[in-house]
């Protein structure tokens, strides 16, 4: 039922949201880490998300656009590395540093992984918000049926 899709939609928007904090909390967590090598140290990730809209027919409603429902979500395309290099940082005391003595840091913008944190929390808060007043809204429908 249509009247039930804002549900779906919030839903889905919150599950893309939770995969977004945990990217930031992955990049987060490997700011500081280290590698030998610039091919082998971490590399921050990003999701991709996808606004995902199908038109579903009603039973025996036929071609007629008055009775089709209009489904939406957002589902995440995937997950990419950044491209950008990391540092090199001469420390030949490092047990990770290479012949040359230096040791390659993640591409990790920390200041931009928090804004990004900041913005996927309220994103999700917002849904659940959205879910909360739909929720409010039905009851208080039903509600009036029942005077």
């Amino acid at each position: 039922m249509a009247l039930f899709s804002i549900f779906n939609i919030a839903g889905s928007g919150m599950s893309a949201e939770s995969v977004r904090l945990n990217t930031v909390a992955s990049n987060l967590a490997n700011a500081d880490s280290v590698s030998s090598s610039p091919a082998t140290a971490y590399k921050a990730r990003y999701p991709v998300f996808q606004a995902i809209q199908a038109s579903l027919m009603s039973p025996g409603a036929g071609a007629n656009p008055a009775t089709q429902a209009a489904e939406a979500a957002v589902q995440v395309r995937g997950i990419v590395q950044s491209t950008t290099a990391g540092a090199a940082r001469y420390e030949p005391g490092n047990p990770l540093a290479d012949a040359n003595g230096y040791v390659y840091s993640s591409n990790v913008n920390v200041v931009e992984q928090m804004a990004d944190m900041i913005s996927a929390s309220r994103s999700y808060q917002n849904d659940a918000q959205v879910l909360e007043t739909s929720k409010s809204l039905m009851l208080d429908t039903l509600k009036l049926a029942q005077g």
